[in-house]
């Protein structure tokens, strides 16, 4: 998989607006995202970050506007969205009964990919042990040892995965987030805290907040 291999978007999206709880988050986002190209999206507590994020994975469905995966509209084309989608949200989504090798070895790694993986977040001495037994920053990174994993699907959907981490963590995740994207990967993801990409993209949800019926902010 190159970074050229594909001159067409992976996702697209065409005057989007997301609500939460009957009140309208943004309005009129229009975005694409190709591969070896990363989006990071930015706004305040309650802008609909996440929100958007559980939206393009499908777990949100309160929405108006067009998403398109590969040029087909969601919700038809989700389960092919789906087979080349790594999303990390904020909850670690990690088996608790399960070992972290374990956690890996469920996403089809082996036990050399996954103790490979476990090291590069730092938790070299822990692969045997319960995740229960684990902190909560332990678990996310468990977690984030799936982006290290080989043959990792093509995009990734990340809700502030630098998020707790040391900074020997955030420049590891960077360089890893680089490398995804050398090989032809995407990468869609919030953060609160300056990430170095090259050519990254910013979209700040401030740009798309509902300034009145019928309108939004940006222009």
């Amino acid at each position: 998989m190159s970074a050229t291999a594909s001159s067409s978007p992976l996702i697209q999206l065409r005057r989007l607006s997301c609500e939460r709880d009957g009140r309208c988050l943004f309005a009129g986002l229009d975005l694409e995202l190709g591969a070896g190209k990363a989006v990071q999206v930015e706004g305040a507590n309650g802008s609909g970050k996440t929100t958007l994020l559980r939206t393009l994975i499908g777990s949100a469905s309160d929405y108006r506007g067009e998403i398109l995966w590969r040029g087909e509209p969601l919700p038809r084309a989700l389960p092919q969205m789906r087979s080349a989608l790594l999303y990390i949200g904020h909850q670690a989504g990690v088996r608790r009964g399960l070992t972290p090798l374990e956690n890996l070895a469920w996403y089809g790694a082996t036990e050399d990919e996954a103790l490979a993986a476990l090291e590069q977040v730092d938790l070299y001495g822990f692969e045997y042990s319960p995740c229960q037994q684990l902190s909560a920053g332990q678990n996310r990174r468990v977690a984030l040892a799936r982006l290290y994993l080989p043959n990792a699907p093509q995009l990734w959907i990340l809700d502030e995965p630098l998020a707790a981490l040391d900074v020997a963590g955030v420049s590891s995740l960077q360089g890893q987030m680089a490398c995804h994207l050398g090989r032809g990967g995407a990468i869609l993801f919030t953060s609160h805290q300056p990430v170095a990409l090259a050519n990254l993209q910013h979209v700040d949800l401030a740009d798309y907040a509902p300034a009145g019926e019928g309108e939004y902010v940006h222009a």
